[in-house]
């Protein structure tokens, strides 16, 4: 019997102190509000192992890795990042990527799977940035393509922010087709070349939004017929996100989740979502938006 199966480690709610932006507690509320609302059960989750290297190097330079982990990145590299550097912070890192490797294994067996953390699409081959230092789905999407899991991906980036640093990584790839849908105001400023990029003005509710992803993500599927699908499903669309400039509401967001996720079941196509961002001022928000994804993945594949 199938489950949904999802990548997640205590690590992944890092200690940042008081009154950082970044809302690490979610990454404990998720899995207990999931609990407690009987969407999954503890046999849902699993731990993932610790990362082979070499799976980091089909994506990220080995001098980039070596200062980072060494703690040698120059002053910028440091400062991109967003959070205090430290050993531990770089273990979660790297356990968020293996986690989704092992998602996507999971994900060709049961036909979906999702990281309780992951999205870190700002983290280039060369360079950090964002939060994100190591770029967990692109470190996936190269671990199935190496293994002979895939041979043509789509990434689908739908965080309010550009995935500047998969499109840079993917950029010369045939292999892997990158979409990303973000605020045009929103960072990154300089935005890279995805291999199609679409650009919302401030404000921009449901309708058009999601009038867009319909009209674009089927056609686009059918034309790229992709043997796998990575999902970043960050939570930043909303009114009230702190870092975002979108005015979606609750409903809109897991309407755009559902897109994603149906066509995926319907077409018979693999998908791993990572959670990405999610900034709004009530945590409580932020934590019901990034479950509204589970429910939706446990209905659309589970709840037949």
């Amino acid at each position: 019997m199938s489950f949904l199966k999802i990548a997640y480690n205590k690590i992944y709610k890092h200690d940042l102190g008081i009154d950082h932006r970044f809302p690490m507690e979610k990454y404990d509320l998720i899995p207990k509000k999931l609990i407690s609302s009987n969407v999954v059960s503890n046999q849902n989750f699993f731990d993932p192992v610790d990362i082979e290297e070499h799976n980091i190097f089909l994506t990220h330079d080995k001098d980039y890795y070596k200062n980072l982990t060494s703690f040698n990145l120059t002053k910028n590299q440091t400062r991109s990042i967003g959070f205090p550097l430290s050993k531990n912070l770089i273990e979660r890192e790297k356990k968020i990527a293996q986690g989704t490797i092992e998602c996507s294994l999971f994900s060709i067996k049961n036909g979906i799977s999702m990281n309780i953390a992951g999205g870190t699409h700002h983290a280039f081959r060369e360079k950090p940035g964002a939060f994100c230092m190591l770029n967990d789905q692109a470190i996936a999407a190269n671990f199935l393509l190496e293994n002979n899991y895939s041979k043509q991906i789509l990434i689908i980036d739908l965080d309010v922010h550009q995935g500047d640093g998969t499109a840079s990584i993917f950029k010369n790839d045939r292999r892997v087709f990158t979409l990303s849908f973000h605020g045009k105001n929103n960072y990154p400023f300089r935005k890279e070349i995805s291999d199609l990029d679409y650009e919302f003005d401030d404000r921009t509710e449901d309708d058009f939004y999601l009038n867009t992803l319909n009209k674009t993500l089927p056609d686009l599927v059918n034309k790229i017929e992709p043997d796998f699908i990575f999902y970043l499903a960050g939570v930043d669309v909303l009114e009230n996100d702190k870092l975002g400039r979108l005015s979606m509401s609750l409903q809109g967001c897991r309407e755009r989740d559902k897109i994603v996720i149906d066509i995926c079941k319907k077409m018979k196509i693999p998908i791993q979502i990572s959670m990405g961002g999610g900034y709004s001022s009530s945590i409580d928000e932020i934590v019901e938006a990034h479950c509204n994804t589970f429910v939706t993945a446990q209905e659309i594949f589970f709840n037949e």
